[in-house]
């Protein structure tokens, strides 16, 4: 083997085999579509706490996405690999809300549609995605379920709260009752009328009702 045999290597061939246009093209556009993404994430969060470092993971992951898959698409050999070397990966972190699921996956598949060269599928299939989800997922229904969890001294002051709770709102059910010596606790599933809620605050001023409490199923907590 010569000197110059040494460098006639299957690696350093690999060296060439995306060329520099392709590869700045493709992470720039991945960039620019992963900040889109977490603008829409930012617009469209409905949690509890909103988490910065998860919209900046939804740009990476976009980036990372589109070199992995410009990789593979060069050698076939080298996407044998990476498929044996990315099924050992496992995650472990707890994805807490339903809509963080949607928002990994579009990212995952803007990085593999651009990776594959479709940049006018990704760029429009990006914005089709992000109107709707702005739309829609932060759209307000009234006719979501709601539980007031009411605590009353007695049967009468039971059934004058009922009474005014069913008055003030749509639909009211009974879904639970708890009775103590002296006081008795409900859980009420309703449904509003509107977004006005200071019926809550009226109705802990009624005579025999101790405290009453409005809590969302949806993850939203309303005091």
């Amino acid at each position: 083997m010569t000197f110059s045999d040494i460098f006639k290597s299957s690696f350093l061939e690999n060296v060439t085999s995306v060329s520099l246009l392709d590869m700045v093209l493709a992470l720039v556009l991945a960039f620019g579509i992963g900040l889109f993404i977490f603008f829409v994430y930012k617009k469209t969060y409905g949690g509890v706490m909103y988490s910065s470092s998860f919209g900046v993971t939804l740009i990476a992951l976009t980036m990372i996405t589109t070199l992995v898959i410009l990789a593979v698409t060069s050698n076939i050999v080298l996407s044998l690999g990476m498929v044996g070397a990315l099924s050992i990966v496992r995650f472990r972190t707890a994805i807490k809300e339903p809509m963080d699921i949607a928002f990994l996956f579009w990212s995952i598949a803007v990085g593999i549609v651009l990776a594959a060269g479709l940049i006018p599928l990704a760029v429009f299939g990006s914005v089709v995605i992000g109107i709707i989800l702005l739309v829609f997922a932060n759209r307000k229904d009234n006719s979501n379920p709601y539980i007031v969890v009411l605590s009353c001294e007695g049967s009468e002051s039971e059934k004058t709260a009922t009474e005014y709770l069913a008055k003030n709102t749509k639909k009211c059910s009974v879904k639970s009752k708890t009775v103590r010596k002296g006081n008795v606790e409900l859980n009420i599933e309703i449904r509003l009328k509107n977004d006005n809620t200071d019926f809550i605050n009226a109705m802990a001023d009624l005579p025999g009702v101790q405290n009453a409490v409005l809590v969302s199923y949806n993850g939203d907590y309303m005091g």
